[in-house]
């Protein structure tokens, strides 16, 4: 093979690791058919959409520290005001790609225009290797209204213990 031929190669092969990234998505991006506008901050592992009552999707991008890989392992599936119980949740799922089994520790905070901002916190989550777990974050609602304001949520913290 030439070496112009190589070059080719190695160039094709460096632009679809940057274009797809080192390792895929598990969430993809917001989306939510009910609001008129939603968006994902691809930095910050991060979610907001209008609808608060019924937001989905987002995950964090890796890192090279521990904590970026456990946070990269966490996809924020749905964020909400449950009415009911009068409290902010977080559902999210934990993937361990890794070949050894891992408890995950995660703290999503709530954020929006004009809100408190609350944090849920939940230690513990055990993820054997391969597989995934789907589990629920939730803390008090600190406000009075219906929850509205709160239009934001992430990842903020995430480790394996």
């Amino acid at each position: 093979m030439k070496l112009r031929h190589a070059r080719a190669i190695a160039v094709f092969g460096i632009a679809v690791l940057a274009l797809t990234g080192a390792r895929g998505s598990h969430g993809g991006g917001c989306d939510n058919s009910s609001s008129g506008s939603s968006s994902s901050s691809g930095g910050s592992g991060s979610h907001s959409d209008n609808d608060s009552n019924a937001t989905s999707g987002g995950s964090l991008p890796g890192g090279g520290s521990s904590a970026d890989k456990a946070a990269r392992d966490v996809t924020i599936d749905k964020c909400a005001y449950d009415a009911a119980t009068k409290k902010l949740t977080a559902k999210i799922t934990v993937r361990n790609d890794g070949a050894l089994d891992y408890d995950y520790s995660v703290t999503m905070k709530f954020t929006g225009a004009g809100a408190t901002a609350a944090t849920a916190v939940k230690t513990g989550i055990a993820v054997t290797a391969g597989s995934s777990v789907s589990t629920e974050l939730t803390t008090p609602y600190p406000g009075t209204g219906d929850g509205s304001e709160y239009t934001k949520c992430e990842v903020s913290r995430a480790s394996r213990i």
